[in-house]
Order: structure tokens, then C-alpha cells, then sequence
């Protein structure tokens, strides 16, 4: 494909898409989604084959909570490797096929260049591959997984109101296909809270160190920001709810994390076909740092706060007016 039929490049061969990124249809825009598109947003593709994914998990990963009523070694350790293996092959093979093997080479690539060419001391080993690799798999993994054995272990020890789901259908229903909503719009807070100055510098900078994201980068956190990424999920422990959709809303913000860091605006699947990656919005908040705290946009947090950037120069402009304000009123505070 040539990806010039759907956007530009600069001089450093940088891709930018033709489209804006669109805002949900409840959002005063020229760029509104529909509502029919905006819903199938919501469930389609992502978020469709990770509902999928707990289905598979709840059927044939989870253990008999009879036996997760007690902390045992063999249940914890059955969760932990099947979690483990499956983000590993989740992120693993869009690392392989567009990072390692280059199978599209650049084309729709936003950065032109490949992180393997850009080492630096920001990363172990001078390699963001493989600093990464170790943060997302060895440290946030770990964290998801701990939280999932505590809730599973709270719901089989009576801890949590666990409702019957043939009497809750619709509202079970409607919690799955809503997690993106909810997550993004926890997210939107938690993840300005990161920005401020004093906990970016503790904490979020491990994951603003990698400017030129990859799928391994979708889980290189700080423990405790990886930590605060999975804390929604015992709001479950709170509600009337089932252990599934505890168990969804981790396994949601583990394999979504990948959306936002896959690095091209498309996923060829052949000589003329390709699907959307979704990711433009997150890659221009690793980009310009301070846009875009929403994962997706499938919320308008940003564009209510005044954070939104919708990757255009419109966008560009917008941006470089809200610093030159920022730092006027800077320059002004030190002035008194």
C-alpha cells in the first residue's frame, strides 16, 4: 500500500494522517463521529477480541473458586503464567511482525525511525526493546496478576456482592461494553495527576522515556503507576457485580494498553488491505507531553479541558497558542 494515499510525510519522514481525529457525537465538532460510529468504536475491533479474550479466560483459565478461598501456590502460579504468556504473545507479535521482521518497513510509520536505532542512557542497556520488555513483562504483569488473585480470592471468600448474571443481564451487559468509557475516563484523571511535576519526575518519566513508542513499551510503567492503572478494578469489590467483570476490566487495561503504542496509523493485512491502529491520539501525548491524557478518544475529556490535539496542523497551531499562554503566565508569576 502506499500510505501517501492517506496522509504526508515531513522532511524527517515522519507520517501524519490526512483524517482529524474524531470526537464522540455529544461533542460540538466539525470532526464528530456519528453515533453509530462512535458506539462501534466502543466494541470494534479492540475491544472485541479483549471481551473475547475474557470469555476464553473466564472459561478456561480461571480456577474453581473453591479452591482460590485459600492463597495457594498452584492457582497463583496457573494465573500468573497464562497472563504472562498471553500479553507476551499479544505484544510480542506486533513487535515481531513491524519491529523486527519491518514487514510494512515505515509506511504509516508516525516516527520514520525505529527505536532500535535510537539508543540512549535513559533506557537499561541503552535499548528501549529491552528496557520495555523488562518493565512491561516483569513488573507490570506481576502487578496485574496480584490484583486479579486478591479479587478472585475477596469474591470466593464472600468479600464482594456477587450477583447472579441471568438476573443481571443487561446491566452486566452494559459494564462490559462500557469499560472503554469508564477506563478512559479514570484514565483522563489519573494520568493528568502523573503530569504534575512532582510525581512525573518520581514516577511517570519511566514511560514518557520512551518518545517513540512500540508495543513493548504499552506496559513500561513505574510499578506504581502500573499499580494505579489497575486499581479500578476493586471498585467491582464495591458494587453489585461478578468476578468476570473484575476480571475484564484488568485484562481490559492490560492488552488495550497496546492500542496506544502500536507506532503506525495502520496494520497491513495484505497488498490492499489494512485496518486502523486507533493509536494517534497517545502517540502525539508521547510526542508533545502535554495532550491528549485520554487513551483513545473515545471520550472528550481532553477536548472539555482544553488538552485535545487532533493531529493536524489546526491541532499544531492550537497546541504551540495554549504553551505560548502557559509560559506567558509563567513569566508573569515570577514578574510579581
Amino acid at each position: 500500500m502506499n500510505d501517501l494515499d492517506f496522509g504526508t510525510r515531513n522532511k524527517r519522514g515522519d507520517f501524519r494522517p490526512r483524517d482529524a481525529i474524531g470526537l464522540p457525537p455529544f461533542v460540538s465538532s466539525s470532526h464528530r463521529r456519528s453515533w453509530a460510529n462512535w458506539f462501534m468504536d466502543l466494541l470494534w475491533p479492540w475491544n472485541a477480541v479483549i471481551i473475547g479474550i475474557s470469555v476464553f479466560w473466564w472459561f478456561v483459565v480461571v480456577p474453581d473458586f473453591e479452591t482460590m478461598k485459600t492463597f495457594e501456590f498452584g492457582w497463583i502460579a496457573r494465573l500468573f503464567v497464562a497472563k504472562w504468556v498471553a500479553l507476551f504473545l499479544w505484544m510480542g507479535v506486533f513487535e515481531w511482525r513491524l519491529y523486527v521482521q519491518k514487514k510494512q518497513d515505515r509506511r504509516f510509520k508516525y516516527n520514520a525511525k525505529f527505536p532500535a536505532e535510537q539508543p540512549s542512557d535513559y533506557f537499561w542497556f541503552k535499548s528501549q526493546n529491552i528496557d520495555n520488555f523488562l518493565r512491561s513483562m516483569f513488573v507490570s504483569v506481576p502487578i496485574c496478576v496480584a490484583f486479579e488473585v486478591v479479587i478472585f480470592w475477596a469474591f470466593a471468600n464472600g468479600h464482594a456482592q456477587w450477583v447472579d448474571a441471568s438476573s443481571w443481564q443487561v446491566y452486566l451487559a452494559l459494564i462490559v461494553f462500557f469499560t472503554g468509557a469508564f477506563h478512559e475516563s479514570y484514565f483522563f484523571f489519573a494520568h493528568w495527576a502523573m503530569h504534575w511535576k512532582p510525581f512525573y519526575d518520581w514516577c511517570h518519566t519511566i514511560h514518557h522515556n520512551s518518545i517513540n513508542p512500540s508495543p513493548w513499551t504499552s506496559m513500561s510503567n513505574h510499578p506504581v503507576e502500573s499499580a494505579l492503572q489497575f486499581a479500578p478494578a476493586f471498585l467491582y469489590l464495591l458494587v453489585p457485580a461478578t468476578p468476570f467483570l473484575a476480571m475484564h476490566h484488568l485484562n481490559f487495561v492490560a492488552f488495550s494498553a497496546l492500542i496506544g503504542h502500536i507506532g503506525f496509523d495502520k496494520i497491513e493485512l495484505g497488498e490492499s488491505r489494512a485496518i486502523d491502529s486507533d493509536n494517534l491520539s497517545h502517540y502525539l501525548h508521547h510526542k508533545h507531553f502535554e495532550v491528549n491524557y485520554c487513551d483513545n478518544g473515545v471520550m472528550p475529556w481532553d477536548r472539555w479541558f482544553g488538552s485535545f490535539h487532533d493531529g493536524t496542523a489546526e491541532g499544531d497551531r492550537l497546541m504551540g497558542e495554549r504553551h505560548q499562554r502557559k509560559v506567558e503566565k509563567m513569566n508573569a508569576g515570577k514578574s510579581t
